[in-house]
C-alpha cells in the first residue's frame, strides 16, 4: 500500500469505506457499459456509502493573498488507496456531490492557485481524441496512466499530498450565467504553469470526457482571520478578486435537476438565480391542481445549514448529522399526502454566508432586497397565498421583509417562527405591523414555537441570556400582542400554549427543566407540520408537536 501524508486539516464528512466496497478497477468494470445517467448514478451511490480512498478524505490548505481555502488533495476518486479511479463527471453530478459534502467547485483563479501550491505537479498526458474518449474504458485507461505517474513520485510525495496537473477542472465562471446548459472547463497545466485548456464553454453540460476532473473545495474559508464561505466571497464585488479574476459570481454553482432524479415522482425541484449571494430552490407538486389555491411557503434556512441539510435524507453511518435534523422535505410530503395540501410549494432560501443575520449586516439595503426576492417568487404564482417561515436565523429574513413595508400584505396568510424570532423588535414596529395584519383578516395566522433556551446547557454552560434567546423574545412578543388581543393559556407536560383570536394566534413555549438543547428538535419533531396547520381544523390530527416523527416513510434515501 502506498504511504499517506499526515495532516491536521479538516476532513470530509463521509461514512467509513465499507468492507465490501468495490475497488477502483472493479468499479470501472461495473460501469463500462452503462450510459451516462446510470454511470453517474452509480458514482453518486458509491460516494454516499463512503467508497473513497482514505488519503482523499482530508483537505489541504491553499493560501492566497489575504485568504485561505481548503481543497481535496486530488480529484474525486472511487475506491481504495491501493486501487482508485479518478472519476470524470458531468457538472450536475459534480455539483450534487459538492452539495452532499459541503463543498463547492473552484474558479479558474483557484485552479491556478491549487496548481501553484501543489507539492506534486504531474505532466499532462493526453489521449488522442476519439469517439471513445467519453466512455468509462477510456476513463480507466487514462486513470492507469496517471496512477503510474503518481506511484513513481509517492516516496517524495505520499498520498494525501496536494497533486495537480493531470486533469482539466470543471470550474465556476460568471460566463455560465449567459451560457445556460454549458460546462466550463479549464486547466491541465504544463510544467511552466500555463494551462493546455484555456477557459472553455463550448461543450454542453452533458459532455464529460476522460480529461475532466472534479476538484472539491471546502465551502468554509477564511479572509484574514474571519471565517466566511467561498460563495459569500465570490458573490461580493469587493472581495471576489481573492478567488476570481473574472469579477463576482452571483450564483457560484451549476444547476441541479433534482426533479428528474427524485424518488418522489409527484414532486419537482428547480433552482433559481434571483439575487446575488442568495441560493433558492423551489419544490412543487409535479402537477398543480387547478381547482385548488396555491400555498407558497418561503422557508428561510437556519444558520450553518445548506439547502440539502434542510431538505434532509436518511442518515448513513458517519455522515454529517445536519442531514437528519429538519427534514422539511419529508414534512412537506406529509402535508401534501395527509393534510390535502395538494398545491403546497416550498421555497428554500439560503444566503451565501449561511446566516441571514450576517447577510443582513453585510447588506444595508436588506429590506429592499428581501422584498425583491419575495416579489419575484410571488410573480411565479400570482394568485398564491404566502407563508413566511424559517428556523433559527431564518427568522431574520421574515423580519427583514416586515422592515421593508409599512404594512404586511393581505396575501400573507401565515407567519410562523420555528424557534426563530430573535430579531423581533417592537421599536421597529414589528408588534404594530403584526397586530394590524392579524386584525385585518380572519384568514391571517401567527404561530410561534420556542423553548426555554436561556437555561439550556451546552458543554456545561448557558449560551443565551434570559432576554437574548427565543424564549425571551417570545415573552416580549406575547406581552406586546396581549396588550391588543386577549390570550388564553393552557399547560400540559411542560408545554405552555397561549392562544388568541380563536386560535389564529398560537405560542407554544416548551419549558426546559432538563436544561436540554431543543433548538432543532422543535423542527424535527413535526414542528414544520404544526407551523403550517396551527389554528386550523387539521391541527394536531395525525401528528403530535414534539412527539415522534410523523413522516419516517417519507424521508428520502438520498
Amino acid at each position: 500500500m502506498l504511504a499517506s501524508v499526515g495532516s491536521r486539516a479538516a476532513e470530509f464528512a463521509l461514512p467509513p469505506r465499507p468492507a465490501d466496497a468495490p475497488s477502483g478497477s472493479t468499479f470501472a468494470s461495473n460501469i463500462a457499459t452503462l450510459d451516462v445517467a446510470a454511470r453517474e448514478a452509480a458514482v453518486l451511490t458509491e460516494v454516499q456509502r463512503g467508497n473513497l480512498p482514505a488519503f482523499w478524505r482530508r483537505f489541504v490548505e491553499v493560501r492566497v493573498p489575504s485568504a485561505s481555502f481548503w481543497v481535496a488533495p486530488d480529484y474525486l476518486a472511487i475506491g481504495s488507496d491501493d486501487d482508485y479511479l479518478l472519476m470524470p463527471l458531468t457538472p450536475a453530478t459534480a455539483q450534487r456531490i459538492a452539495d452532499l459534502l459541503d463543498c463547492v467547485l473552484p474558479t479558474k483563479k483557484m485552479v491556478d492557485a491549487i496548481y501553484q501550491t501543489a507539492s506534486l505537479k504531474l505532466e499532462p498526458l493526453p489521449i488522442p481524441p476519439s469517439k471513445e474518449m467519453t466512455t468509462a474504458p477510456v476513463f480507466a485507461q487514462h486513470n492507469a496512466t496517471v496512477r503510474t505517474q503518481r506511484a513513481a513520485a509517492v516516496a517524495a510525495h505520499p498520498l494525501g499530498a496536494l497533486v495537480a496537473g493531470h486533469k482539466k477542472d470543471i470550474v465556476l465562471t460568471p460566463r455560465l450565467a449567459t451560457a445556460p446548459g454549458k460546462v466550463a472547463i479549464y486547466g491541465w497545466h504544463r510544467a511552466d504553469g500555463r494551462p493546455i485548456q484555456p477557459l472553455y464553454l463550448g461543450h454542453t453540460s452533458a459532455w464529460v470526457d476522460y480529461s475532466h476532473g472534479v476538484r472539491l473545495v471546502r465551502r468554509a474559508m477564511t479572509v484574514g482571520d474571519t471565517p466566511t464561505t467561498v460563495e459569500a466571497v465570490l458573490a461580493d464585488p469587493q472581495r471576489c478578486a481573492l478567488l476570481s479574476d473574472e469579477g463576482p459570481i452571483a450564483t457560484p454553482r451549476y444547476p441541479v435537476e433534482r426533479g428528474a432524479k427524485t424518488a418522489w415522482p409527484a414532486e419537482t425541484s428547480e433552482e433559481l438565480a434571483l439575487s446575488p449571494g442568495v441560493r433558492i430552490v423551489v419544490n412543487a407538486p409535479a402537477q398543480l391542481d387547478p381547482t385548488q389555491p396555491v400555498r407558497l411557503v418561503l422557508y428561510a434556512l437556519p444558520a450553518g445549514n445548506s439547502i440539502e441539510h434542510t431538505i434532509g435524507h436518511r442518515l448513513r453511518p458517519g455522515e454529517d448529522w445536519h442531514f437528519d435534523i429538519q427534514h422539511i422535505a419529508a414534512q412537506t410530503r406529509w402535508l401534501r399526502t395527509q393534510a390535502d395540501e395538494n398545491n403546497l410549494v416550498v421555497v428554500y432560501l439560503q444566503s451565501a454566508e449561511r446566516s441571514w443575520v450576517l447577510w443582513r449586516r453585510k447588506n444595508p439595503d436588506y429590506a429592499a432586497r428581501i422584498g425583491e426576492i419575495v416579489e419575484a417568487l410571488r410573480s411565479r404564482y400570482p394568485k398564491a397565498s404566502l407563508v413566511l417561515t424559517g428556523h433559527s436565523a431564518g427568522g431574520s429574513f421574515t423580519f427583514g421583509y416586515l422592515d421593508g413595508r409599512d404594512q404586511i400584505p393581505d396575501d400573507v396568510e401565515r407567519i410562523a417562527f420555528l424557534d426563530s424570532n430573535y430579531a423581533y423588535d417592537a421599536a421597529k414596529g414589528h408588534d404594530a405591523k403584526l397586530t394590524a395584519w392579524l386584525a385585518a383578516s380572519s384568514q391571517h395566522r401567527l404561530c410561534v414555537l420556542a423553548y426555554e433556551d436561556h437555561v439550556a446547557l451546552l458543554n456545561g454552560k448557558t449560551f443565551v441570556s434570559a432576554n437574548g434567546g427565543t424564549w425571551g423574545h417570545s415573552q416580549a412578543m406575547l406581552r406586546d400582542l396581549a396588550a391588543k388581543f386577549p390570550f388564553a393559556r393552557t399547560d400540559e407536560a411542560g408545554l405552555q400554549r397561549h392562544t388568541a383570536l380563536d386560535g389564529r394566534v398560537e405560542f407554544l413555549l416548551r419549558e426546559n427543566p432538563e436544561k436540554a438543547v431543543l433548538h432543532t428538535r422543535q423542527v424535527e419533531l413535526n414542528g414544520f407540520i404544526h407551523a403550517m396547520l396551527a389554528g386550523t381544523a387539521r391541527a394536531n390530527r395525525g401528528y403530535t408537536y414534539l412527539g415522534a416523527r410523523a413522516y419516517p416513510d417519507l424521508i428520502s434515501e438520498e
